[in-house]
């Protein structure tokens, strides 16, 4: 089955000649010359400390789970001449994207289409000597209403790519009201979760939720505003993560990486919420252990060498003041480096 998958997203490998991106996305300032020259829709977070992290990494492979817009990948890029690059995403309209914004680069990086839990594993480039991946929502698919992430779109959608067959639409409209507490409750952490699952199926008994405006409503009426953010935000983000299997797909990058991994290789990971940044430093811990003999035994009977590396950093890194200032959206950003031994 690996082989299977990994033939259909070499598909999608990175092809200069074909599928550009639209002129409008040309326009401006940006990376490289003349048509190359593109003006990034995103801003990527944490720059300056993503580019730190790589600064000793031997040559090899750099991949880019998340890759968006291109904006860490091309900084990277830039920076590490000794790396080549692979891209990774599943949202078509960003590969066409990047495959522009790279063509500086092109000879160094490849572009697959798919998710990250799914094609890391079936890499056959090696090694890999640094690994990033940005967990957040893009800007470009906040802002654009028809993608149905933002408050005010006259869709509901979610979906990052466009042909999954789960949207939000299905999600608010046909899971049960339980099903629908479970995830506001683990995957928003919502407080009132009962009664905004209450609140959702009254609202879809009178006629489908057709919108995130109409979705977004509903919450005003059940969690009050005046907190630091809007009232259905924790809502939306438990849908989004329900939509996109994202911790799921966190889960399985980890493991994907604990099986297979380089000596010497620099993993990357960029977290929004308290659910994601668990799930990386809870497994980054127990990478860090030599003994892994039970808690209550007598005596460590392991060995005492069952460390796969160590972090970076004690704590994670956050934005600086000044990239607060310039990016309002890096505030919940949290980024975590391990290094493999």
């Amino acid at each position: 089955m690996a082989t299977f998958v990994r033939d259909i997203v070499l598909l999608y490998s990175l092809n200069f000649s074909q599928e550009q991106p639209p002129a409008s996305w040309s326009e401006g300032g940006g990376l490289g010359e003349g048509r190359h020259r593109v003006k990034s829709p995103h801003i990527p977070v944490l720059l300056d400390e993503v580019l730190e992290s790589f600064s000793q990494v031997d040559e090899g492979y750099f991949v880019d789970c998340t890759l968006g817009y291109a904006g860490h990948s091309s900084a990277v890029l830039a920076r590490y001449g000794h790396l080549k690059h692979i891209g990774i995403d599943r949202d078509s309209e960003a590969l066409a994207f990047s495959r522009e914004r790279l063509a500086p680069f092109e000879g160094r990086t490849t572009l697959y289409r798919g998710t990250f839990a799914t094609l890391l594993p079936t890499l056959e480039e090696a090694p890999i000597t640094a690994l990033l991946a940005d967990f957040g929502v893009s800007s470009l698919q906040l802002d654009k209403v028809e993608r149905g992430f933002s408050f005010e779109s006259e869709t509901l959608d979610m979906r990052m790519d466009s042909e999954a067959t789960l949207s939000a639409y299905e999600v608010v409209n046909g899971y049960s009201q339980e099903k629908l507490e479970y995830i506001f409750d683990t995957y928003g952490e919502v407080r009132s979760y009962r009664k905004l699952a209450g609140e959702v199926v009254m609202e879809r008994a009178k006629a489908p939720i057709t919108s995130a405006k109409a979705l977004s409503e509903i919450a005003k009426r059940v969690i009050p505003a005046g907190g630091k953010i809007h009232p259905a935000t924790l809502m939306f983000q438990a849908i989004r993560i329900e939509v996109n299997n994202e911790l799921g797909e966190i889960e399985g990058l980890l493991d994907a990486l604990e099986a297979k991994h380089y000596a010497g290789e620099v993993v990357s990971l960029i977290t929004f919420h308290s659910l994601e940044d668990r799930l990386v430093k809870n497994r980054f811990k127990q990478w860090s252990l030599n003994c892994i003999c039970d808690p209550h035994a007598m005596r460590c009977t392991c060995g005492k060498n069952h460390a796969l590396g160590k972090p970076l950093s004690r704590k994670p890194l956050t934005a600086s003041k000044e990239e607060l200032r310039t990016n309002p959206r890096s505030r919940s950003a949290k980024l975590r480096s391990f290094r493999f031994q």
